[in-house]
């Protein structure tokens, strides 16, 4: 099942509250990781989370309307996940 344009263009818009959301969960500061960084990780989650979501068929009731719940918590947990891959990158990727 491949998003359509319209789909994609949610994601984008709601992926700038996923990230920033997630920031704001993860630094529990307000700004969380800064303006371009939020966007930039939203962008990414969004299209990361959208795609799983769509693939697993998590929560397909709340996608009713144009910019669902569903879109919101896909971008969050998109977020998350693409938080975690970087933090275990750090982690784990650099040889000492």
């Amino acid at each position: 099942m491949m998003p359509t344009i319209s789909q994609l263009i949610v994601w984008v818009a709601v992926g700038l509250i996923g990230g920033t959301l997630a920031g704001y969960a993860i630094t529990w500061h307000k700004a969380g990781f800064g303006v371009w960084r939020n966007a930039a990780l939203g962008l990414v989650g969004a299209l990361l989370g959208g795609f799983l979501f769509r693939l697993f068929g998590l929560f397909p009731n709340l996608d009713r309307i144009s910019i669902s719940l569903r879109d919101v918590v896909a971008a969050f947990v998109g977020s998350l996940i693409v938080l975690l891959a970087l933090w275990a990158w750090d982690k784990f990727g650099k040889s000492t």
